[in-house]
């Protein structure tokens, strides 16, 4: 009967080839995992960037509108107060 400390070294090396392996494999699956919580983060962010610029482009519009009345009652022709308020944004 062989003891723990009388393997032979093919044994020894088939055993670390074996626990390397092992280890790249857990090793792999981490990076999966880890790459699939980032693209779930990089989603929600994206989503998050729509939703403001849903509520950002109308309220843009808004004040652009108004600016170019503010103009108009400045004295400036409606088309001229249009196209500086456009050019300006």
């Amino acid at each position: 009967m062989k003891s723990e400390n009388s393997r032979s070294i093919p044994e020894l090396f088939s055993d670390a080839m074996a626990q390397f392996a092992k280890l790249i494999g857990n090793e792999f699956e981490l990076v999966r995992t880890e790459l699939s919580e980032k693209v779930g983060q990089v989603g929600r962010g994206a989503a998050m960037m729509g939703a403001g610029a849903i509520i950002l482009i109308p309220a843009l519009i808004m004040l652009l509108f108004a600016a170019s009345t503010a103009l108009t009652e400045a004295g400036l022709s409606e088309p001229l107060s249009y196209v500086v308020t456009g050019g300006g944004s």
